[in-house]
């Protein structure tokens, strides 16, 4: 991995890898809906789409047929705390990517006729999110656990939100956020010395300065919010809090997720949709900000069997508690561990994913060996540590159904110490 500035001191972040065809080529931008306010949210994601909708060399539909052209492709997501643009395509094709994507960053047109459609079709986003309950519990047990800090605003914004905004508001907030400071070039694949004079030729002339936004770290809440909504399932969500992105104990969190709901032989898919059937879809993750963490458990299930779910996965979070981890589901998890970050740096994506989220969010960068041996290192205090952690305080829950008879009840302090 190599790390330079150009001569404006933009910051580039890039891996060579001479035995693949492909590159893969990102800018990221350190805004995204934590950045924004009541008046704001939405912003990030409606700029992310009004970037792809042309300036004066190509239109919206121009773009398209010229990565479609060459086999490439061009895309954009917008999180939290971060905005990416990227193209992957061969290597014989990067100074395309390069140019396209540097004109749609440096000079989109945002046209008030083209965000008008686009408002559209992302209100039309907004109604197909809302609509599904599966996505909008992870959204409102957010809420639950953070109240209206930032950090719990939707990444898409509101309706009511996104109708006033214009042109202005999005140029006025590009220039607050769209900074050198606040902004991050990521390449991998198969790139040569030409790949430096060529970021020079495309973002040398980038000359907009900011100051770093000073972040108010959130209070972890423990609430309840309950959707009314008619539906066939239950969906339920608990929210823990965990270590932020930097957090020493980050690996000891990760490799807790993977043995209680990270995947098919965790302990929340075995016992409760492989042993007892009482739902489809059943699992865990963990997600890490810049100040703060949540793990956060998510199953479906049918109004009857809601009951049921609750009290199992209340039996499974306590034996946690009681007993932490065996030994066997330590090294179980250090080896799937191991396996998926070495497999994902066969992908020149995953990669400059990798390269891309360290520099913006941790400005390090640690060898895979490096990575490995922290994984290696992780012990049963380690994660006896994040247990404790979690339940220093009652959870948060937030359910979407069609009555909250089921959770009316729940003890959500049960669990803490």
């Amino acid at each position: 991995m190599e790390r330079i500035q150009l001569n404006n001191g933009l910051r580039i972040v890039m891996e060579k890898m001479p035995t693949f065809r492909s590159v893969t080529f990102g800018i990221w931008i350190k805004t995204g809906s934590r950045n924004e306010n009541l008046v704001t949210n939405g912003i990030s994601h409606f700029i992310e789409h009004m970037l792809f909708k042309g300036t004066k060399r190509f239109d919206a539909k121009k773009i398209a047929e010229i990565f479609d052209g060459i086999g490439g492709n061009v895309n954009a997501f917008t999180s939290k705390e971060y905005t990416c643009f990227y193209a992957k395509v061969l290597d014989e094709h990067l100074e395309i990517a390069l140019d396209i994507l540097s004109d749609m960053f440096f000079n989109s047109l945002l046209d008030p006729e083209e965000l008008g459609r686009e408002k559209n079709v992302i209100l039309e986003e907004i109604a197909m999110y809302e609509d599904d309950p599966d996505d909008l519990v992870h959204d409102l047990v957010t809420v639950a656990s953070y109240g209206n800090h930032p950090l719990a605003y939707p990444i898409l914004g509101t309706a009511e939100r996104l109708e006033p905004m214009g042109p202005d508001q999005l140029r006025l907030f590009m220039k607050d956020r769209y900074t050198i400071e606040n902004t991050v070039i990521s390449v991998a694949g198969n790139i040569d010395d030409r790949i430096v004079p060529l970021l020079e030729k495309y973002f040398g002339g980038f000359d907009v300065h900011g100051p770093e936004q000073q972040l108010i770290a959130p209070e972890f809440k423990g609430e309840l919010v309950f959707h009314k909504k008619k539906t066939e399932q239950n969906h339920i969500c608990l929210n823990f809090p965990a270590g932020k992105i930097d957090d020493p104990k980050y690996y000891a969190m990760v490799l807790l997720n993977n043995a209680l709901g990270g995947g098919m032989s965790s302990r929340l898919f075995q016992e409760i949709r492989e042993k007892r059937g009482l739902a489809y879809s059943v699992y865990s993750y963990y997600t890490a900000h810049a100040d703060s963490g949540l793990f956060t458990i998510y199953a479906g299930t049918t109004p009857k069997q809601t009951k049921d779910v609750f009290e199992l996965t209340h039996q499974l979070l306590h034996d946690l508690k009681q007993n932490g981890l065996t030994e066997q589901e330590l090294e179980q998890g250090k080896q799937q561990l191991r396996g998926s970050l070495l497999l994902s740096l066969e992908s020149t994506s995953s990669l400059m994913n990798r390269l891309g989220k360290n520099e913006i969010m941790l400005r390090q960068h640690d060898t895979v060996d490096e990575t490995i041996d922290y994984i290696e290192q992780v012990s049963m205090e380690d994660i006896r540590a994040v247990i404790d952690d979690m339940f220093a305080a009652p959870y948060a829950l937030a359910m979407v159904g069609s009555s909250d008879k089921s959770i009316a009840n729940v003890r959500r302090d049960e669990l803490v110490h």
